[in-house]
């Protein structure tokens, strides 16, 4: 098979030049149904997300809150497999070949499928990167090996807890982008002390080149503002799937993609 790069650096290049931080919205795939998440996707690139991060539904989401958790029931309710989201991956690139796209999602679904097999139907749906959650950096090589092969980026999360040694060591091993956790515990918890975020973030900024996003936490446009002061791309999730779970159907689309405006707007001010 013919192994394209990952659309994520010149993302970053790009918008670099543009002196603009990128938007990274998150939803999960299914939720309330593919239709309308394929939808929704070309509705949030046109509202000025940069990169979409695609939840692949698990069973036990474990780093994540009640809102995205519901949403991964409602997705399972329908069914939804890892295949499922390949197969929207490859819908959305008929009309859309240059916004990165993320799998965000756990281990056992990809280990069921198998490494390779997974990576390289990744690859050829138009999948730029992979963030499996529990997957463990000391059990990490295999895994990385087989995306890099595949041309896939391996983004890791950086927890507020994690020391200077442990977070150079996924810095390391991390590309496309790291992802730093603004708050303790799950997604769409409490608020995060932004300037406490902020320190964090300058320090992974001096380990590697590689862009900093920050996520868990941020619900407002503020808050996307505020973040976008001091990092290189801003994570949005919960709040989008709260507006799809607050205001069903074209409603609830709609009310997402007004938000996903009112934060490019405010990052780009």
């Amino acid at each position: 098979m013919n192994i394209s790069k990952s659309r994520i650096p010149a993302t970053f290049e790009r918008l670099k030049i543009e002196r603009k931080k990128a938007l990274i919205t998150f939803i999960t795939t299914g939720d309330p149904d593919l239709e309308t998440s394929l939808k929704l996707m070309h509705q949030l690139v046109e509202a000025g997300a940069d990169i979409i991060e695609l939840g692949v539904p698990f069973s036990d989401p474990m780093a994540d809150g009640p809102v995205i958790q519901r949403a991964s029931e409602r997705a399972l309710q329908h069914h939804i497999s890892i295949d499922d989201v390949l197969v929207l991956v490859s819908q959305f690139r008929q009309q859309n070949n240059t916004t990165p796209l993320v799998l965000m999602g756990y281990l056992n679904p990809i280990e069921h499928k198998g490494y390779e097999q997974f990576a390289n139907a990744a690859a050829s749906a138009g999948v730029d990167a992979v963030l499996t959650v529990d997957m463990a950096l000391e059990e990490s090589s295999d895994y990385r090996e087989v995306m890099t092969q595949a041309g896939l980026d391996t983004v890791f999360l950086v927890a507020p807890t994690s020391g200077a040694e442990r977070s150079q060591l996924i810095t390391n091993a991390t590309s496309g982008f790291l992802y730093y956790v603004a708050v303790k515990g799950v997604t769409g918890g409490a608020s995060a002390d932004f300037a406490e975020v902020a320190k964090k973030v300058v320090t992974l900024q001096t380990m590697s080149a590689v862009p900093v996003a920050v996520g868990f936490g941020i619900s407002s446009p503020r808050d996307a503002a505020d973040v976008a002061e001091f990092a290189d791309a801003v994570v949005v999730g919960s709040a989008i799937i709260k507006q799809l779970e607050e205001h069903p159907g074209e409603t609830g689309v709609q009310a997402a993609v007004e938000l996903v405006k009112q934060m490019r707007q405010a990052m780009d001010g």
